[in-house]
């Protein structure tokens, strides 16, 4: 088998960029120049197998005694660039690519929650997210248990010696919440569960949640990664610091042997690796959720302007959250980057002040208003993806939080009037002069 320090050895300096600056491990974090072709880009590997060089070498990766590719539903060497880029820039062990961030999701929390387990989940969260909580793990037999607020203490009282994991979203989507990472994680640790943390919004360019004690990181990479709204793609990264031989009731699936993959125990055969290791071996090797290399390359080629395009959102976001907040036609604007708003100490704490391209605000007038100001807009696109470089905008009630009764969405911080933008990378004036004509229409 690996051993623990061959694994860690193995991905601990991924590819030399340890040391380096996130706009160095955006472009060159998992990769060197391929010895065979002497290829700059990263190679698209459109192969759904590979050769063995005989029936030892075959046997030898299926015991995972050594390093290699079998099948491309389980891994890729182009998604293997893609899962190293994304851990070295979120500060983890190892990554875990699929086919969009819903699947990266649902398998983060299947890895380690069965048939009469619970999760504990702030109750403002992505509308798909919320549904898959609500309405699909709870026919799987895994309750999702929604704190009455996203404070440590509030998610504490939901926990019980069945809670396998506590979800957050480091920025609320739609609502723009920032949670209190370090309160949360030292909670978790303290009663010994383990931390997801969708950090889609935030992105490791402005907040690296496993620097504050979150074992788990999920993305939907198709947002700003991808930066284009091309790809779907989602990623998992584990932190390789939790301890599951310390908590062998609680999480057996790493102690025991698994059953699916040859009697395999992972905390032994993976050491720090564990969860990840499992997660690629379990839930996705036997459900398919698997990502195209093409859609790989993708996204490597997105996450290379990563940092640069984040700055240019924060900018223009602010920008227009301070000119909406002056509008006559504007009820409420709720962005952290304001001064002034509830979150603002905790934006200013984990992301130096800036709260990412995402900001809802309601329009004058309730539901009607809101739904004038959508069908005016010009420049904005009217969609339901956020992320890209070009400017979108959603209606939440009538889209992503449809399927939500008012009360619902109320909860999960959507009201009638709310409009969320996703300010993009245009010069900030045509943005503001598109809003505004919105506005007027409404």
């Amino acid at each position: 088998m690996v051993t623990q320090d061959g694994l860690a050895a193995e991905w601990s300096d991924l590819k030399g960029t340890a040391h380096m600056k996130d706009q160095t491990i955006a472009i060159h974090a998992g990769y060197t120049t391929e010895p065979t072709m002497h290829a700059v880009a990263v190679p698209i590997y459109q192969t759904v197998a590979y050769e063995f060089d005989n029936a030892q070498h075959g046997a030898d990766l299926f015991n995972l005694a050594v390093p290699g590719n079998i099948y491309s539903r389980i891994m890729n060497p182009t998604c293997d660039v893609l899962e190293q880029r994304v851990a070295a820039l979120e500060g983890g062990l190892a990554g875990l690519t699929v086919s969009a961030g819903s699947a990266a999701i649902h398998y983060a929390i299947i890895n380690l929650a069965a048939a009469g387990d619970n999760i504990v989940s702030v109750p403002q969260l992505c509308g798909g997210t919320y549904t898959l909580f609500a309405h699909m793990l709870p026919k799987l037999g895994i309750e999702v248990r929604f704190a009455e607020n996203d404070s440590a203490a509030a998610l504490e009282k939901r926990i019980d010696s069945r809670t396998k994991a506590i979800f957050l979203e480091t920025i609320g989507n739609p609502a723009g919440n920032i949670v209190d990472l370090e309160a949360i994680a030292a909670m978790a640790k303290r009663r010994g569960i383990a931390t997801i943390a969708d950090n889609t919004v935030a992105t490791p360019a402005l907040l690296k949640p496993i620097q504050y004690g979150i074992d788990i990181v999920v993305h939907s990479a198709t947002k700003y990664m991808g930066g284009h709204g091309t790809t779907l793609v989602g990623v998992i990264v584990d932190a390789g610091k939790f301890p599951w031989t310390e908590h062998q009731a609680r999480y057996p699936m790493f102690n025991q042997p698994e059953a699916s993959y040859h009697g395999v125990v992972y905390a032994q055969a993976f050491g720090a690796a564990a969860y990840i290791g499992r997660a690629r071996t379990v839930p996705q090797r036997n459900t398919g959720s698997a990502l195209s290399p093409f859609n790989a390359f993708q996204i490597l080629q997105g996450i290379e302007t990563l940092p640069l395009r984040m700055e240019r959102h924060c900018t223009n976001t602010l920008a227009v959250a301070k000119h909406l907040q002056k509008h006559a036609k504007v009820e409420w604007v709720s962005y952290a980057g304001l001064e002034g708003h509830a979150h603002h100490a905790l934006a200013r704490k984990y992301m130096g002040g800036y709260a990412s391209g995402i900001l809802t605000f309601g329009v004058r007038g309730g539901f009607d208003a809101g739904v004038k100001f959508y069908d005016a807009l010009k420049l904005f696109k009217r969609l339901v993806n956020i992320g890209d470089a070009k400017s979108l905008a959603c209606h939440p009630a009538s889209t992503t939080h449809r399927q939500l009764s008012e009360s619902e969405q109320r909860a999960v911080g959507v009201a009638p009037e709310s409009i969320r933008l996703s300010v993009g990378i245009e010069h900030i004036d045509d943005i503001l002069a598109d809003l505004d004509q919105a506005l007027a229409a409404a």
